[in-house]
């Protein structure tokens, strides 16, 4: 097999790319190990920045994400029994949208196969080769048959986990990395949400109310990394929300069916650089953010921005300029994110190792951006996000 741009991973990365691509006339293979059925059905977070809502416009995608979605304007943090209220189009002029991971996933992947576009599922890839050469392989299985496709350039976007980043030789890629020693348990109630995005610092632990439709609340409880979803029942879940969220009188947060619920492990890492030789690196294969602000997807847009206008570029101009600056000029945002999630989590958990002191300095932070606008201009500024190279 022969294509120009050879795509492992069919998450929100790969897709976009894909799809890009095929805009500019570019030819491209997806590779996706799982079934079509796990990658529609993985549940992340749901806050699109403008500058994701843009991109699916620009690809005309966004119909059924303008339909079903819903506009976001506010941003609540609570402590101490207080609120601390982010009007986002008053302190930045932008909003976001609430639209499932999983919901644009599913209509990338549509658009693809009804574009006639090949996306493989089910194709695990064994390796990559000859990066360092002009024709890299990807060495993969399809249907019980060992199968080698052969491309000009090699995008990585399977996730932690994949073999992408795992094929660059040892010493050419450095790992940063915290990982933290609590997690998120999230699950989807058949409940009325909260009419904001509400986060939580209590002295029982950080808590999320969010929503993804105006009858599913998708809800988050920090937990120690090592409990197990299964030992908390729902009555445990909603006695914690509600004391967490500071609902003491239960009359706020309506309670309903939990019909699914998942696992969170929290951690930041970035791999720099992030390319070698003929691999691209983009979205979680390179960068992992803490939940918190729900930067993955829209981080991982912007990668592949950047990288679909490279390859854009050299294809018209045979100059590599921009594909050998891909690295450099992604890194630049992805830090910057890295560290608003981070210091976002650092701001809204309850860390088991805190002495009284720090969790003190944290409270009083709290109370400066509760009376400070600068302070939470400077929060909102970064959730919406920061604008994207035109397209």
């Amino acid at each position: 097999m022969r294509t120009q741009i050879g795509i492992i991973g069919a998450g929100p990365a790969g897709l976009f790319l894909s799809h890009l691509l095929h805009r500019a006339g570019i030819d491209c293979v997806v590779l996706e190990a799982r079934s079509r059925a796990y990658v529609e059905g993985r549940v992340r977070a749901g806050v699109l920045e403008p500058g994701t809502i843009e991109t699916l416009e620009y690809l005309g995608l966004d119909a059924r994400m303008r339909r079903e979605g819903m506009v976001d304007e506010g941003l609540d943090i609570r402590f101490r029994g207080k609120t601390i209220h982010l009007d986002l189009p008053g302190l930045t002029g932008k909003r976001v949208t609430i639209y499932g991971q999983q919901e644009v996933v599913k209509d990338l992947i549509e658009a693809r196969l009804k574009d006639s576009q090949p996306l493989l599922f089910d194709a695990k890839v064994s390796g990559i080769s000859d990066l360092d050469g002009d024709r890299p392989k990807i060495h993969f299985n399809h249907d019980g048959r060992d199968e080698v496709l052969e491309c000009d350039y090699v995008a990585g976007c399977d996730g932690f986990h994949g073999v992408s980043r795992a094929a660059v030789p040892a010493g050419r890629i450095t790992d940063f990395e915290r990982v933290y020693d609590f997690a998120w348990l999230g699950v989807l109630s058949r409940s009325k949400p909260l009419a904001d995005m509400t986060y939580s610092n209590s002295d029982r632990g950080f808590a999320l109310c969010s929503r993804r439709s105006g009858t599913v609340s998708r809800l988050y409880l920090q937990i120690d990394a090592n409990d197990d979803h299964e030992s908390w029942s729902e009555d445990r879940f909603w006695d914690e929300l509600h004391a967490r969220m500071f609902d003491e009188n239960r009359d706020e947060i309506v309670e309903g069916e939990i019909f699914q619920r998942d696992i969170a492990r929290l951690r930041s890492f970035v791999a720099s650089p992030m390319q070698y030789g003929r691999l691209l690196l983009a979205g979680d294969a390179v960068h992992i953010t803490p939940p918190a602000g729900a930067k993955g997807l829209n981080l991982a847009v912007a990668d592949v921005r950047v990288m679909a206008a490279a390859l854009v570029d050299f294809y018209r101009t045979g100059n590599r300029d921009r594909i050998n600056g891909y690295s450099g000029k992604c890194l630049d945002r992805v830090w910057k994110t890295v560290r608003f999630s981070t210091t976002l989590t650092g701001l809204l958990h309850k860390f088991p190792e805190h002495s009284p002191f720090e969790r003190n300095l944290q409270l009083a932070e709290l109370e400066y951006i509760f009376g400070s606008r600068a302070a939470q201009t400077t929060i909102a500024e970064r959730y919406v996000g920061t604008p994207l190279d035109p397209l």
